[in-house]
């Protein structure tokens, strides 16, 4: 299994959890995902809505400065039950980092689950509501 997945690698859209008949929010994608087009046609070729707000399987969230990261309370109420948001970012960076989008996340009841190359220059980080609140309003 491990010289198939070395041999045939799974996509960006796999790793991030982006299946057939999802939906998908692209947030604030004029910053970082619109300028990736393999991003963009691999987006393309998946059978999934795409919508520019709203509840959805995966949200995908293009953050470029630290101040950004005040939006993560009102994003929860967007993922679905046992939907993710990725929150991606631009790599090499000192005021806006994994351990800064982690600690934002723990703080509005969220936790990381998984960390991604999202593409040369990015960075992503997948957030999820734990298991045991899901379904239950937040507070």
């Amino acid at each position: 299994m491990t010289t198939d997945r070395i041999a045939n690698p799974p996509s960006l859209l796999d790793k991030l959890g982006v299946k057939e008949g999802a939906t998908v929010v692209l947030l604030d994608p004029d910053h970082q995902l619109a300028g990736d087009p393999a991003f963009a046609a691999e987006l393309a070729g998946r059978a999934v809505t795409v919508k520019p707000a709203g509840s959805a399987d995966v949200v995908i969230w293009s953050l470029d400065e630290a101040a950004d990261l005040a939006r993560i309370p009102a994003l929860i109420k967007w993922i679905q039950p046992a939907g993710a948001l990725w929150a991606v970012w631009p790599k090499g960076r000192k005021t806006l980092n994994e351990n800064h989008i982690r600690e934002a996340a723990l703080d509005a009841g969220l936790v990381d689950v998984k960390v991604a190359r999202f593409s040369a220059s990015h960075s992503a980080l997948k957030l999820v509501v734990p298991k045991a609140q899901r379904g239950r309003p937040s507070s």
